[in-house]
């Protein structure tokens, strides 16, 4: 994962007609090492960059007239050009170091939800999708289950994209078709969990399904629950009536 610290440092000089020069001294890096670390300082004028100094490169670049006049007078200033130089090991590496600890030691659980939509092929009539948003840091697996058993067709994938708030988010897309009486989960494992976070696939729960399929979804589990409810009222009366039963021998 790339990560920049950026220092911004704005040395202003207005004038009635609104001209402004400032500096941006930035750090890219995606380590502490020296090596994975790049240096940059900016001059601008008027909103334009006039002149950078590069560590990649080792002296200073101009990208207009002025700049490439002053870029070489500065070149040819051994004192300015090592102090420039330093700067990758003496103002990026320090500041980087108590940052990149800071955030590669911190963590944010995931949120899941699940949803069902339209599947991508004809393979199969039904699919679901695990959204995982708002965890930290990127690295994190997301897998589907069916009855306990991980599955491992028919499934795929987003990367970890970012959210630009440090976050991350991903999409785990199941197409299958659908079991009677089977048990659908999505698992998430990530740095931040203690154990994998398991959220289990209620058809009933889902805002995408249209309304008049849950209505059928709710009055078919309410069918299914008085049937079991007059099966059982008929057990017992059946059970109640053999015991006041007299058997009479026959010969």
């Amino acid at each position: 994962m790339a990560s920049s610290f950026l220092c911004l440092l704005f040395i202003s000089l207005s004038t009635a007609d609104g001209f402004m020069t400032y500096r941006l001294s930035r750090c890219d890096f995606n380590s502490t090492e020296l090596k994975d670390i790049q240096f940059t300082d900016s001059y601008y004028y008027n909103m334009i960059e006039i002149i950078r100094f590069d560590s990649n490169v080792g002296k200073f670049v101009g990208f207009t007239d002025f700049g490439v006049k002053t870029a070489e007078t500065w070149n040819n200033i051994p004192a300015r050009l090592a102090s420039m130089r330093a700067q990758k090991g003496t103002y990026c590496k320090s500041n980087i170091d108590v940052r990149y600890h800071k955030l590669t030691s911190k963590s944010a659980r995931p949120t899941v939800k699940l949803h069902s939509t339209t599947p991508l092929s004809s393979h199969h009539p039904a699919m679901l999708v695990c959204s995982v948003f708002d965890f930290f840091p990127s690295k994190i697996k997301v897998s589907w289950h069916r009855d306990g058993q991980e599955v491992t067709s028919d499934v795929t994938s987003t990367e970890e994209m970012e959210d630009g708030d440090w976050y991350y988010q991903t999409h785990c897309y199941l197409e299958y078709t659908p079991r009677s009486g089977e048990k659908i989960s999505c698992k998430v494992e990530h740095a931040s969990l203690e154990k994998p976070l398991i959220t289990d696939w209620d058809p009933s729960s889902d805002s995408s399904m249209p309304e008049s399929e849950r209505n059928k979804l709710a009055i078919g589990a309410s069918g299914l629950i008085l049937g079991l409810i007059l099966s059982l009222a008929g057990f017992i009366y059946y059970r109640r009536k053999a015991r006041g039963r007299i058997l009479v021998p026959t010969n």
